[in-house]
C-alpha cells in the first residue's frame, strides 16, 4: 500500500490526537480511579481513529493511527504502560480488520469496528495477564466476575449475568463511538470541503 504525503500527514495527525488523549486524559482518569476508565479511553481513541479512516479510506490507515498513538503512549507519566500500549495497538488492529473485511467505509462497519474494538478492553486481561504479568486465567476470570457483580450491584454468585451485562455495556459504548465517529467525520469533511471551495472561489476572484 502506497500512501501519498497528504495521507501520511493525516494519519500522523489523528494518531497524535489519539496519543494525546491517552497521555493526558488517561493519566487523569487513572489518578482519579474512575470506573471503566479503559472503556472511556478506548471509545474516545477509536472515535479519533475511525474519523481518521474517513479522511484516509485506505486499508491499514486505522492500524497506523493506532501505532502512532501506541508509540506516543511511551511518554505517559508513571505506572506500567505495556498493557495500555498493547491495548491501543490491538484496539486499532481489531477495528482495522473489521473495516478491511467489510470493504468501503459505511456507518454499520464503523459501529461494528467501534463495538469490537472497545470489547477488546474487556478481553485483553485474558491475554496480557498470563503473558506479561504472570497471572493465571482463573485469577483474571475472578477479577472479571468481581467487576461484573460490582457493576450490577449483585452477588458474585450471579456470574453469568454480571459478565453478560459487562459485555453488553462494552459493545454498546463501542457501537456508539463508531456511530458518532461516522457523523463527526462526515461533518468535518463537509466543513473542510466548503472551506476549500470558498478559498478556491476567492482565489479565482482575485
Amino acid at each position: 500500500m502506497k500512501l501519498s504525503t497528504r495521507e501520511l500527514v493525516t494519519i500522523a495527525v489523528f494518531g497524535t490526537l489519539w496519543g494525546i488523549v491517552e497521555i493526558s486524559l488517561g493519566t487523569v482518569l487513572k489518578s482519579l480511579n474512575v470506573p471503566l476508565s479503559g472503556v472511556i479511553l478506548a471509545a474516545i481513541g477509536l472515535t479519533v481513529a475511525l474519523v481518521g479512516r474517513l479522511f484516509v479510506p485506505r486499508r491499514g490507515a486505522t492500524l497506523f493511527i493506532g501505532i502512532i498513538a501506541m508509540i506516543l503512549k511511551l511518554f505517559s507519566l508513571g505506572g506500567v504502560i505495556i498493557g495500555p500500549m498493547v491495548g491501543i495497538f490491538t484496539e486499532a488492529l481489531v477495528a482495522e480488520l473489521v473495516l478491511s473485511l467489510g470493504g468501503r467505509p459505511r456507518r454499520w462497519l464503523f459501529v461494528i469496528a467501534g463495538a469490537f474494538g472497545v470489547l477488546w478492553t474487556l478481553l485483553q486481561p485474558f491475554v496480557t495477564g498470563p503473558l506479561l504479568f504472570g497471572r493465571s486465567l482463573f485469577v483474571v476470570w475472578l477479577d472479571l466476575v468481581d467487576m461484573g457483580s460490582r457493576f450490577l450491584g449483585v452477588s458474585s454468585s450471579v456470574v453469568l449475568w454480571g459478565v453478560l451485562a459487562l459485555v453488553a455495556v462494552y459493545l454498546l459504548i463501542g457501537g456508539l463511538a463508531g456511530w458518532l465517529s461516522w457523523d463527526v467525520g462526515r461533518h468535518l469533511q463537509a466543513r473542510l470541503g466548503k472551506s476549500s471551495n470558498s478559498g478556491l472561489k476567492r482565489g479565482l476572484n482575485v
